[in-house]
């Protein structure tokens, strides 16, 4: 009895043995999984607008003189240079004015010899005895008058060759003319704008913003592309930000310089402002397929060489549509799991795959 007993009690230690190294090599799975490389950069959000091809500065110019228009020397789209006359005024009345000027300075000369010849004599008589102290002060009235009369005459002279002047309208800077309201034979009043002088010294792009991005586009650098030549990119620089919003479409109005301007930046066109925003903090960008969370937060699956998992929690910056933004938890170029990650285990070995094959 005692021999068949041994064997009873060998061939259950057998089974016993077997199944011990089987689940020990559980652990082991030939199980292939979707890994990519980490891989950190700037944390940054771009944003794209529609914008217009704008001149700094654009005015209306017209007469410091109201007149009658005689001639109109230029056109819309003529590029004038400074000084260029641009428009003129019937100078008949203003000839008028400058001759009765002339005529009042010349009085007022008169006048004024004749007073201060008085004042002399009244002085000399004085000093003899044979006039009264009166006398004298009226005649020192009456020059002082008449220098006065002088001088105002002669400003009067002086305003009326400016305004002669002035009937000449020129250019103040070197532009092109943008709109010309006026036409010949056309009286116009004292600052009625007769002509409007984009200046081309400095070029800008108009942009709307929406309310939302008002305070972010402060921070943000740009770049802008024309329609008409994709290919080129120009730095741009946020000079003004409007304090309020359209009444109309409720945006708030940006202007952007844009320093390299060349000859393909011409007004009128239409162009694409990109927005930059740069936090400063660096992110790495995984499928949401990636995350999961046991308890601990979010993690991911990490994976070495040896195809070792690891659980590795993650801080997330932000969620982006089917993708995470994470700034630590795992180092520049480890493998992590992309797929599957519900499926997985710590301690388990799998196998890593670049891609899937079907």
């Amino acid at each position: 009895m005692v021999a068949p007993l041994i064997a009873i009690a060998l061939a259950v230690s057998g089974c016993d043995a077997s199944n011990g190294s089987t689940g020990k090599s559980a652990q082991v799975l030939d199980r292939p999984v979707l890994v990519a490389p980490v891989h950190y950069e700037d944390l940054a959000e771009t944003r794209t607008f529609a914008a217009t091809i704008k001149p700094r500065i654009e005015s209306d110019l017209g007469f410091r003189v109201t007149g009658k228009v005689a001639q109109r020397l230029v056109q819309n789209g003529d590029r004038v240079r400074k000084g260029q006359p641009l428009l003129l005024l019937d100078t008949n009345d203003l000839k008028l004015q400058l001759e009765q000027s002339e005529a009042e300075v010349r009085a007022a000369k008169t006048n004024l010899v004749q007073a201060e010849a008085d004042e002399q004599r009244a002085t000399e008589l004085q000093k003899k005895g044979w006039t009264a102290a009166a006398t004298l002060e009226k005649s020192h009235a009456t020059a002082e008058e008449a220098r006065g009369r002088l001088t105002r005459a002669q400003r009067s002279l002086d305003l009326a060759r400016n305004s002669l002047d002035y009937a000449s309208l020129e250019a103040d800077a070197d532009g092109v003319i943008t709109a010309t309201p006026v036409e010949p034979g056309q009286v116009v009043a004292s600052g009625q704008a007769a002509v409007r002088l984009a200046r081309l010294a400095e070029v800008e792009a108009l942009v709307a913003f929406p309310e939302t991005f008002v305070e972010r586009a402060r921070e943000a650098s740009g770049s802008l592309t024309l329609w008409s030549v994709p290919d080129r990119v120009y730095e741009v620089r946020l000079r003004e930000l409007s304090p309020a919003a359209d009444t109309a479409t409720r945006t708030y109005a940006a202007r952007y310089t844009i320093p390299a301007a060349d000859e393909a930046v011409r007004l009128g066109m239409s162009a694409t402002l990109t927005l930059r925003e740069g936090t400063g903090t660096r992110s790495a960008r995984l499928p949401l397929t990636a995350l999961f969370n046991h308890g601990h937060g979010p993690s991911v699956w990490a994976v070495d060489d040896k195809g070792r998992l690891t659980a590795r929690t993650v801080k997330v910056a932000r969620y982006d549509g089917r993708s995470v933004l994470i700034t630590d938890g795992v180092a520049e170029g480890e493998s992590v799991v992309m797929l599957g990650v519900q499926k997985l285990d710590a301690g388990l070995i799998v196998r890593p795959v670049a891609s899937l094959s079907f």
